[in-house]
């Protein structure tokens, strides 16, 4: 299945990775807010990690069909992410999203960080107030 991506940090339009990773190869971009999830600050890059009642601010990026393979095996590339490795930084997980234009709850892929790095940050990290890594520059 072809699930929209939800990106909430250098991926995100007028960010250092938008024009190099999603230039000509979406179909969409719209605001949009992955509830139950907090940000962290990262270096030069932000984390989404699981919790309840708070919210992320992102957009929703669907990609052109004829796009999605590749830049899936993209994105998996910038995050790190390679299925079952513990050595992981993001685990790319389906989670609900919700449109800001309408309101309606989308499944898409989500970058949230991986155990050991959410353990981190739980005990150690600076939160991303609001929950827009914008916010932080």
């Amino acid at each position: 299945m072809n699930l929209p991506f939800f990106v909430y940090g250098t991926l995100r339009p007028g960010e250092i990775n938008h024009d190099r990773f999603l230039r000509g190869r979406t179909a969409r971009e719209e605001p949009a807010l992955l509830r139950g999830a907090v940000l962290y600050e990262g270096p030069g890059y932000p984390y989404a990690v699981e919790a309840p009642e708070c919210e992320v601010r992102g957009e929703l990026v669907t990609a052109r069909p004829e796009a999605y393979a590749e830049l899936l095996a993209l994105l998996d590339r910038l995050e790190e992410y390679v299925p079952g490795d513990p050595r992981n930084l993001y685990d790319r997980v389906e989670r609900p999203v919700v449109r800001e234009a309408d309101g309606t709850a989308v499944r898409a892929w989500v970058y949230v960080a991986a155990p050991a790095v959410t353990a981190r940050l739980r005990a150690r990290g600076t939160r991303v107030e609001g929950g827009d890594w914008r916010g932080v520059r």
